[in-house]
């Protein structure tokens, strides 16, 4: 369906051109507030992010480990809707110009209108939006209102997709591709699954796309190991634990940000081995 030139895709060749892999992290807006949420991407920021997924909450988040559950649950208490979360966005974009890929369930999305979505997604300075329950099936009619606003469709494959789904996957994103390491819901994991290193080359198969892989990666090892297969590392539960742990501390955004240090750190280490 033809590339766009977003942030996100601009980071990405910024990086390819160093050989270094994106860090993408994904934090709830609205927990533990709003407000506060704009100072925890400018900590991830600062510790070496390279995108920021900006996860809307939602009551019924299928695919979400008990983790990000809770911290959905956190926000929605704390009044968070995917209005707020626009404005959040354009609150963070008054100082930075990290890409902000929108991380949310369809139904959200449909309640408020895809053509209003994707205007005032575009307005507060978001970069692309990924529905993550969202059938690649039947997914042209919001890919096709969404990039007609400039915005990039992220889409995820999983170690299950056939090679027909792969290439729709290829075909409706742009940006990047989102690669899920293992089947399940999201939280951090032991090991890397054996199923990851498939995927990533039967994924190149169908896109030149850059590729990201999340699920599970929790620590400096894991995102070393992410590093030496994908183009982004894409870390989530671990995140949003530190948040839950420090919410309410003058160590929350110093925490966060040490994380983020370590497993860029353990990025970069993939591919200098």
């Amino acid at each position: 369906m033809g590339s766009i030139s977003t942030r996100i895709g601009r980071r990405f060749a910024e990086l390819r051109e160093k050989n270094e892999p994106a860090l993408v992290a994904y934090i709830t807006a609205g927990d533990p507030s709003l407000a506060a949420t704009v100072g925890l991407v400018a900590a991830l920021e600062r510790g070496g992010a390279d995108i920021i997924e900006l996860g809307v909450p939602f009551s019924d988040p299928i695919a979400d480990g008990p983790v990000i559950m809770r911290g959905a649950e956190r926000a929605l208490a704390n009044g968070a809707s995917l209005r707020g979360v626009l404005d959040c966005a354009a609150r963070i974009r008054e100082t930075s110009e990290v890409p902000i890929l929108l991380f949310s369930y369809l139904n959200p999305l449909m309640r408020y209108g895809f053509a209003r979505l994707a205007a005032d997604a575009k307005a507060a300075g978001v970069d692309g939006v990924l529905m993550t329950d969202a059938s690649v099936e039947e997914a042209e009619p919001y890919v096709k209102t969404i990039r007609e606003a400039g915005l990039d469709t992220v889409f995820l494959a999983a170690p299950t997709s056939t090679s027909e789904r792969l290439a729709l996957v290829g075909r409706f994103s742009s940006g990047f591709v989102y690669l899920v390491s293992r089947t399940g819901v999201t939280g951090e994991q032991d090991q890397l699954s054996a199923q990851a290193l498939p995927l990533v080359k039967a994924m190149r198969a169908h896109t030149d796309l850059p590729v990201a892989m999340g699920f599970g990666i929790a620590n400096a090892a894991d995102a070393e190991a992410v590093g030496r297969l994908a183009d982004g590392v894409v870390v989530g539960s671990a995140f949003v634990r530190v948040i839950e742990q420090y919410a309410g501390t003058p160590e929350m955004e110093s925490r966060l940000e040490a994380l983020a240090r370590e497993l860029k750190t353990g990025a970069l280490r993939g591919r200098t081995r």
